[in-house]
């Protein structure tokens, strides 16, 4: 009933709402010409006649026509925008996501429409100009895991991680994530992901893998947990140092992508990853709200493009 009480929302069901709401999210000072760049509100006009489309803008620098979706990974869609909404903010609403089948159940698209829309919306969530993490005085997190190809009966089956997708993340504790497929978790590019995205005045806390013997060395401080069952304690170390918090967040990832998704293709995995690493970051527990986390989603279509030959 929350579902359905929350989808009475004007933008659920009223296009020019919903159109009204995009404009608002991307455009808070008026609306700026996607070809030049053009924000001049006197040069800018809103094209209202009957024979043009809905939101449709023209811009006197460039001479260019356009609307809100254009340069985004709306661009061309045909889904309305009321269905988009729905879409982002069931994506949303929920630390375990949502299946492109029940996309597709709940607002009346096709699974092949679903499918793509999801994938779209997880571009959007992609952070492509992500700051520095951690800090003097802070700590970062840091722990690898591997996915895929983990049940026996299937036909292409082979045992050890060399045949898994790597996943290489980086958690600050009551903080961000950040989160990497790679194709083989080697020192070499666990240092490469580390000393690109975290500050060497942080501590780093990881595990006793040898993967980050040497990086740890760059770093304020490394100090590492041992995970052994016969351990006291083995969850956080004599200093208080612990990777607690990565662990949850593959823990999160992995049911979800058991109980929800099912399945992955590892050319996928980063988009599912960006999907998971946004929520964590814009949480509730940060105090960001759905309705918050939404927009923000839908601020993130920008600039962005995705078209289906290479998603599929």
């Amino acid at each position: 009933m929350a579902k359905i009480a929350k989808f009475q929302d004007p933008i659920f069901q009223d296009e020019a709402k919903a159109r009204e709401a995009l404009e608002a999210v991307l455009w808070p000072d008026g609306p700026i010409c996607r070809h030049c760049g053009n924000s001049d509100q006197d040069r800018l006009t809103k094209l209202q006649g009957k024979s043009h489309r809905p939101g449709l803008y023209y811009c006197n620098e460039c001479t260019g026509h356009f609307t809100v979706t254009v340069g985004t990974v709306f661009e061309r869609s045909k889904v309305p925008l009321t269905k988009w909404w729905m879409a982002a903010h069931m994506i949303n609403s929920g630390k375990n996501g949502v299946s492109a089948h029940e996309i597709h159940r709940t607002i009346a698209v096709s699974y092949k429409t679903a499918w793509f829309m999801m994938h779209r919306l997880r571009e959007a969530m992609a952070d492509l100009a992500p700051t520095p993490m951690g800090g003097k005085g802070k700590s970062i997190q840091a722990d690898e895991t591997y996915y895929g190809n983990s049940s026996k009966r299937a036909k292409g089956y082979r045992k050890g991680h060399s045949h898994k997708a790597g996943i290489v993340a980086l958690v600050e504790p009551k903080g961000r994530a950040r989160v990497f497929h790679v194709k083989s978790a080697t020192a070499k590019v666990v240092r490469n992901i580390l000393v690109t995205n975290a500050r060497r005045t942080s501590e780093l806390h990881t595990d006793e893998s040898k993967l980050y013997t040497e990086v740890g060395r760059e770093y304020a401080a490394h100090k590492t947990v041992e995970h052994g069952w016969n351990q006291r304690g083995y969850y956080v170390g004599k200093d208080g140092q612990t990777t607690n918090a990565v662990e949850n967040f593959f823990g999160n990832f992995k049911r979800s992508m058991k109980g929800t998704y099912r399945f992955c293709g590892e050319q996928h995995l980063q988009r599912y990853l960006n999907e998971f690493e946004f929520r964590h970051n814009n949480r509730s527990g940060l105090g960001v709200t759905d309705g918050e986390r939404t927009a923000l989603a839908m601020k993130g279509i920008e600039g962005k493009r995705l078209t289906y030959r290479p998603t599929n």
